[in-house]
């Protein structure tokens, strides 16, 4: 398989994504047109819809140095640029977190990051805000030549004092040592900490992302990228060189930075092993040549302990050379083919399924109880026709009584109104505390007090203990908003049921909040914290520095996290008791009609069969409005996705 079908898949993706907002935006204007719609409603689908517009699809490179990570890029994604677009040649590799995307509004370019930044106290994702803090190079994408020397600029080095190396991280004594170099006063080290590239890419406008991130060391110096970057990438392709198999530093960025970032799933998962040329061995066959390929793959994959079909033995450089020279004997000699097609169906559907997925969540139960709502309605409309079909209206008697069932069911219907009225000022008080729960000033005080400790803590034992009673104090903030939770959720419960039993509403399954999702997120980063407090580099390591990276990585993400689920159940408070109302609501239009209708009749106000027809032209408007949600239904998908994961 060629990239071109990659591209189409992608391509594809991409129509399916715009497809499916153009369904929401129908629906959205379904609910105005029937005068279903309400605040809670348009808020979450225009969230949903603010998602589906900046949604990537997120492809994350790592590897050790010299694996031909960025060559693999280069025939994956650059090859029609006809050149080497990405610099990749021997000794000239990755030096910094490279991001690959397409940016319509400000065009082509590369931005860059001093590597001084590490030093200061803001984190990598606010250093993205300020526009001014990065260097920006131009491209001009009708040039390959002045194209691949602007790319150059990501691997350019500078001499620095041995100390300052130090502090920012890039100088190893031991493995100096080991290279002969002892004390030095200067010491190479990267220009640039980070770096974006905006790219008029034909895979980069679908909406791919890619992430070539550098070897081990540098890894271990930008801790967002394990913690944030790598973790919320569609998929990770792990780079090994089939000459050496998995080395140790090899196995150590995959057991610290790849196999803990993704909680141990393979899911998403790709290893390449590149460099099959250097085993290209004419003289010794074929059979010889598969066998140690197999070989190879069977020892990587009981070492990561994966299966061995998510490992593809690759020649990036050959693949690259083959793509540019359109030789298709030489690229199926690079088993490129393979990986494409893994990337193509298994990637680009999987995270099909997990948008699909995020969609149901958030707007299925507001279409269910649409079409339940409209059901009702012309349900009762039909059923209200044939009732006054089979009733004699000359007598007095029986028109009388239906008058007097249908003012019952009004009164009723104020008792309906001054309950729920309760109920809500009950609910509000229980959702206030679930969402005080979450608050900045809650979370904040816990995270300030312990910093205070843990930056004046006089050793490096008493600062682990109190990192530690950081990750405690977060996990006792969490249990106490659990407890919270499972309060509103039984309390939202009761309601509905009271309402249907009471007063015969039908039962609708409500919506509840869910407090799951930010729990196994926040025990991820527990289990994070922990490794970092037990981590021998921490010992060894400037105690502010120690703050900064902490406070930087895992609690901005757990702030994060908790300020999610503080938007979330303010959303959620909102419009938890919507259905109720809108069955209430309903409720008050079919009564007022029925008795419009009954002292139209009452009053001799037009024939029997006039009446009755003005009952059938109200159910054409309903069954309408039915079969246009049908259609959004339909045109969503989303029946097709429910029936498939029942």
């Amino acid at each position: 398989m060629r990239n071109l079908e990659f591209k189409e898949k992608m391509h594809e993706y991409s129509l399916w994504r715009a497809n499916l907002s153009r369904a929401i935006e129908m629906y959205q204007q379904w609910l105005s047109r029937y005068g279903m719609n309400d605040s809670h409603s348009t808020n979450t689908i225009l969230n949903v819809l603010a998602g589906l517009e900046t949604d990537r699809i997120t492809l994350a490179f790592v590897a050790e140095f010299s694996r031909g990570k960025t060559e693999l890029i280069n025939a994956l994604f650059f090859a029609e640029s006809g050149i080497r677009l990405l610099p990749s040649s021997p000794g000239r590799t990755t030096m910094s977190p490279t991001e690959f995307f397409y940016d319509e509004a400000g065009g082509s370019y590369i931005r860059l990051l001093d590597i001084e930044s590490r030093l200061e106290d803001v984190s990598l994702a606010e250093l993205k805000r300020q526009s001014h803090r990065w260097k920006q190079f131009d491209l001009d994408c009708n040039s390959p030549t002045q194209m691949q020397e602007t790319f150059k600029e990501l691997i350019a080095t500078k001499e620095v004092d041995r100390e300052l190396a130090d502090k920012l991280g890039l100088w190893n004594e031991r493995e100096a040592a080991a290279q002969g170099i002892i004390n030095p006063e200067k010491v190479e080290i990267p220009c640039w900490r980070h770096a974006l590239i905006s790219f008029p890419h034909p895979l980069l406008k679908e909406g791919l992302s890619i992430i070539d991130t550098p070897g081990l060391n540098a890894l271990g110096a930008e801790p967002e990228l394990t913690l944030s970057m790598l973790p919320s990438a569609q998929a990770v392709v792990f780079v090994l060189a089939a000459d050496t198999g998995v080395t140790k530093s090899d196995l150590e960025i995959w057991l610290t930075h790849i196999s803990r970032a993704r909680t141990g799933k393979t899911q998403g998962l790709a290893v390449v092993m590149n460099k099959i040329d250097a085993m290209w061995d004419d003289l010794a066959g074929s059979n010889d040549y598969e066998n140690s390929i197999t070989s190879q793959i069977k020892a990587s994959a009981a070492i990561l302990k994966i299966n061995e079909n998510t490992i593809f033995p690759v020649s990036a450089k050959q693949a690259l050379l083959a793509k540019v020279k359109n030789d298709d004997a030489l690229l199926e000699r690079s088993r490129l083919a393979p990986l494409e097609n893994y990337l193509a169906n298994n990637i680009l559907m999987q995270k099909r399924s997990i948008l699909m997925e995020s969609i149901v969540r958030d707007i299925g139960f507001l279409i269910n109880e649409s079409a339940n709502l409209t059901n009702t309605a012309l349900s009762h409309a039909v059923d209200q026709l044939e009732e006054f079909k089979k009733v004699d209206f000359h007598n007095q008697d029986m028109t009388g009584k239906l008058m007097a069932e249908t003012r019952d069911k009004q009164n009723l219907y104020m008792a309906n109104i001054e309950n729920f009225q309760s109920s809500r000022r009950v609910f509000i008080v229980q959702a206030k505390m679930l969402i005080d729960s979450f608050s900045d000033e809650r979370v904040d005080a816990v995270i300030n007090s312990n910093r205070r400790e843990i930056v004046n803590s006089l050793t490096t034992y008493g600062m682990k203990q109190n990192i530690r009673k950081l990750f405690d104090d977060l996990r006792d903030l969490l249990q106490n908003a659990i407890g919270v939770a499972n309060e509103t959720r039984r309390l939202v419960k009761a309601i509905h049921k009271k309402f249907k039993d009471d007063y015969g509403f039908k039962e609708v399954e409500p919506q509840l909040f869910s407090i799951v999702q930010y729990q196994i997120e926040l025990e991820e980063i527990f289990e994070e914290g922990e490794a970092f407090r037990s981590s021998a580099k921490i010992t060894m390591t400037e105690q502010h520095i120690v703050v900064n990276k902490l406070y930087h990585t895992l609690i901005e993400k757990a702030r994060a996290i908790l300020k999610q689920a503080h938007i979330d159940s303010t959303m959620w408070a909102h419009g938890a008791l919507t259905p109720l109302m809108h069955q209430i609501k309903d409720h008050k239009k079919q009564i007022e009609g029925r008795l419009q209708m009954l002292r139209k009749i009452n009053s001799a106000k037009g024939t029997l069969a006039e009446n009755i027809a003005t009952l059938e032209a109200e159910i054409t408007p309903l069954k309408q409005r039915r079969d246009e949600l049908a259609i959004i239904i339909k045109a969503m998908q989303l029946d097709a996705y429910s029936s498939k994961n029942n």
